[in-house]
């Protein structure tokens, strides 16, 4: 049971990164109405940097992909985490009402973590 439910959350949590990858290239997502003013700002900035989204799009995607699969996970992982500081990060200083997704997913992800620490085990053996 413990398995089928960790496989659900983490293919949901990959579909969600790929969802959101693909809106970096496509924006078939509307923005919400009650976005914070400096939400909107650092969007507009962002989005000005003409290479910075189409990058974070990439990893969000190759990272969802990776997330779904049991054998790539521990991968998968490692590729979305530093996307994950960053949302962490923007929901801390600019809209902390998104900061209760965004910790079901720290955790979603630490425990995908946990669960394949000894495939980690190798990058930092001496």
């Amino acid at each position: 049971m413990k398995n089928k439910i960790f496989f659900v959350l983490c293919l949901l949590t990959g579909l969600m990164f790929i969802n959101a990858g693909l809106d970096k290239f496509f924006h078939y997502m509307p923005m919400p109405k009650d976005m914070p003013e400096e939400m909107v700002k650092s969007s507009k900035a962002f989005m000005e940097i003409g290479w910075l989204m189409p990058l974070v799009g990439v990893v969000e995607i190759v990272g969802g992909l990776l997330l779904i699969s049991a054998r790539t996970r521990a991968l998968g992982a490692l590729v979305i985490l530093p996307i994950l500081t960053g949302i962490l990060l923007t929901n801390i200083t600019v809209a902390p009402s998104g900061l209760p997704i965004v910790f079901v997913l720290i955790a979603i992800i630490l425990w995908i973590i946990i669960d394949n620490w000894k495939k980690y085990l190798p990058m930092i053996d001496k």
